[in-house]
């Protein structure tokens, strides 16, 4: 009988480094795709050329980390710029896909906020080389030389990329930091409103400017375009209880913050995400893809 003791061993030799960093390779690839989806394809991308590289080049590297990081940089670029072509074919608003996230996400605050779907929102306004760069460098803090070998660019070109990726950031992420207790405040209050189509209540917990987004997906029904301001915003959103009577309007922690789950008939029809300024809502993102829902049914380990 044939000894597979040393197939063995090799296998696990090749399984074990990307196995300790396989949450930090999904979180990476999640941040620059904004799809659990495509980072989920990306990271199997990564493994298989991890495990290809053979058992001398593996035991050459000095860095798992750093290369796997190398790898699954390039393949999200890669995926990257070929989704960029089919969201401009998109029906309707593309937002992230939503992940039920684990109270370990929403305690580290700069994790949480990196992987918030406001801030997501605003990655998907960078190019493909300033989103990678932004990414690693800005919430990885990778290495101005290590990032520029990830992205096939000068180190030279990376900084510039990531001083003018860190202003296009800066200029469109939310203003202030918000904590869990007052995250579940104003959600409870705009949930309460909502539920009852209470038009002064809703008015009462939006921001004046505040900002509407659904995504459908062309598969469900959902609003094309933003809409803006809080009278209008209230008024579609106090028809609520003529429109989904018996709707189960519930509180959940997604991307690392308080969102909210709508399920009629026990079935999930959307999450809506918050932007919270100075005790308002300033904008409401109203994810019912369906395709986008899938992952919300059990907490995602991300990690820095």
């Amino acid at each position: 009988m044939a000894d597979n003791t040393g197939s063995r061993a090799a296998v696990e030799a090749a399984t074990e480094p990307f196995v300790a960093h396989r949450s930090l390779l999904f979180t990476v690839a999640y941040e620059m795709l904004g799809s659990a989806a495509d980072a989920e394809d990306v990271v199997q991308e990564t493994w298989l050329r991890w495990a290809d590289i053979g058992d001398d080049a593996r035991a050459e590297v000095r860095d798992p980390r750093a290369y796997l990081v190398r790898v699954v940089t390039r393949q999200a670029l890669n995926r990257l710029r070929t989704l960029a072509r089919q969201r401009e074919d998109y029906v309707g608003e593309w937002l992230p896909e939503p992940l039920l996230t684990s109270p370990d996400v929403a305690e580290d605050v700069e994790l949480a906020e990196s992987v918030s779907i406001a801030m997501l929102t605003v990655l998907e306004t960078l190019g493909p080389a300033e989103r990678a760069v932004f990414v690693l460098r800005e919430v990885f803090e990778v290495p101005y030389d290590e990032i520029a070998e990830a992205v096939g660019k000068s180190e030279a070109a990376v900084r510039q990329i990531a001083n003018r990726a860190r202003k296009h950031v800066a200029a469109r992420r939310p203003r202030m930091a918000v904590s869990q207790t007052e995250q579940h405040e104003v959600v409870a209050r705009f949930l309460a409103a909502m539920n009852t189509g209470d038009v002064q209540a809703l008015l009462d917990v939006l921001a004046p400017d505040v900002v509407l987004v659904s995504d459908g997906g062309g598969i469900v029904q959902s609003v094309l375009r933003p809409i803006a301001g809080h009278q209008r915003v209230a008024a579609l959103l106090s028809r609520f209880p003529q429109f989904a009577p018996g709707m189960a309007l519930s509180t959940i922690v997604v991307n690392g913050a308080v969102a909210a789950r709508l399920d009629p008939f026990g079935t999930l029809d959307s999450a809506v995400t918050f932007v919270i300024e100075d005790g308002r809502i300033a904008r409401i993102n109203v994810i019912r893809n369906p395709h986008k829902l899938e992952r919300l049914t059990a907490p995602f380990e991300l990690r820095r």
